[in-house]
């Protein structure tokens, strides 16, 4: 039996008996055995219905890994340093290019939101079949400039009253 056979089980709770022994054990065995008795049924039926969960392999261990980064233009990049070397074929076969302006390898805007979620599909699919671990993150904020006002003009003061004009 397994934890999960046991999900949902009322467990029974202790009774309190007298200091004879004799009514002490006929109250265990009319009120406690068959709240026990119960409680395994219900053990044994889950064991019956319910098969031990699937066994999920934890993730195999990573030499390498390769960070992508999603900008909020929805291009999708890893800086050309932090790239290993059998990770750029992989890169170039699934439609990155290389921005030697950026120094990154990105994946351009321009393909739909389809083709791009399918070419990253098949980029981390190839790259952990050959054991490079991927990992994805947002671009970090770029902090918002508050904007800016208009100087006040020189000469009186904005809340002074001007003279009144002359006829």
């Amino acid at each position: 039996m397994r934890p999960h056979h046991f999900r949902g089980v009322e467990e029974p709770n202790g009774i309190a008996v007298p200091d004879d022994p004799v009514r002490a054990a006929a109250q265990v065995a009319r009120r406690a055995l068959p709240r026990y008795a119960e409680a395994l049924n219900a053990v044994r039926r889950n064991t019956l219905h319910q098969p031990d969960p699937p066994h999920r392999p934890a993730a195999p261990d990573v030499a390498e890994s390769l960070t992508l980064i999603w900008y909020p233009d929805g291009v999708v990049g890893a800086p050309s340093a932090s790239v290993p070397a059998e990770a750029r074929t992989v890169l170039y076969g699934c439609y990155f290019q290389y921005s030697p302006h950026e120094a990154a390898f990105v994946l351009p805007a321009s393909y739909s939101t389809e083709a791009r979620a399918l070419l990253l599909q098949s980029a981390v699919r190839q790259l952990t079949a050959q054991g490079i671990g991927v990992n994805f993150r947002h671009a970090a904020p770029i902090p918002s400039v508050p904007p800016r006002t208009a100087a006040p003009a020189l000469g009186a003061p904005s809340g002074a009253r001007q003279p009144a004009a002359r006829r």
